[in-house]
């Protein structure tokens, strides 16, 4: 029997899709390429001259294909680098996810264990609001996972022209609600929103609006943005 993650568990990762895309493309843009280190005694990565802070995510067996909680590994539990996993493991409890709160999680039954470490890790960056995430082979057996915890990292911001792409991009990441993804995406970048049967619609920072039309299968049908810019003050208003 094929396992999978729960639904609650894919729901987030919906939630999380568009937002979580947009979100990558701007820290991968501001990541150079090259050799990496770290020192998760002081919370620090490098790579290639940069240096950031980061909190350990967990680990991945690619041979037992298996993750390992941060908090669970007795070699960091208690320490200040597993704090973006210890608050996972709270978000967990609180919302019954097991994903969340089991010391091992087994992805060995998964169509493809790879592709479902990386699901646990961008689910994860969604739930925290990180500005990324990290994924290193740290030994021959075995891939360290890692988010930035550094304001110097960029935050990406919502932008009228590739929009459209942005939430289809995230729509396309996951099988389940589109409108979801486009809900999520509107509220992690807190835009004002207005919801009807097929219509999920918000307002830009710039003034302008956008219509996202969803079909019978709650797929996306058509995204319309239509910019605008605040009004200037004429002389003698």
């Amino acid at each position: 029997m094929t396992a999978k993650f729960s639904d609650p568990f894919l729901g987030l990762t919906a939630q999380h899709a568009a937002w979580g895309a947009e979100q990558l493309e701007t820290f991968n843009e501001f990541m150079p390429m090259g050799e990496w280190s770290a020192d998760l005694g002081q919370c620090l990565y490098r790579q290639s001259g940069r240096e950031l802070r980061i909190s350990l995510l967990g680990s991945f067996d690619v041979n037992e294909h298996s993750w390992l909680w941060a908090w669970a590994n007795p070699g960091f539990a208690g320490s200040p680098v597993v704090a973006a996993a210890e608050r996972l493991r709270a978000y967990g409890q609180a919302h019954g996810l097991s994903e969340f709160t089991e010391e091992l999680v087994p992805l060995a039954g998964h169509d493809d264990p790879r592709r479902a470490v990386e699901t646990l890790a961008f689910t994860a960056m969604g739930v925290l609001g990180a500005a990324g995430y990290i994924g290193v082979q740290a030994s021959p057996d075995g891939r360290a996972y890692m988010v930035p915890d550094d304001p110097q990292v960029p935050r990406a911001e919502p932008d009228a022209i590739t929009m459209p792409r942005v939430l289809l991009t995230g729509a396309g990441l996951v099988g389940g609600s589109a409108r979801r993804v486009v809900a999520g995406y509107f509220d992690h970048h807190d835009l004002p929103q207005r919801h009807s049967d097929d219509k999920l619609s918000a307002g830009l920072p710039d003034g302008g609006t956008v219509d996202v039309l969803f079909d019978d299968l709650d797929r996306i049908a058509s995204v319309h943005v239509n910019t605008g810019a605040p009004a200037v003050a004429q002389p003698g208003g």
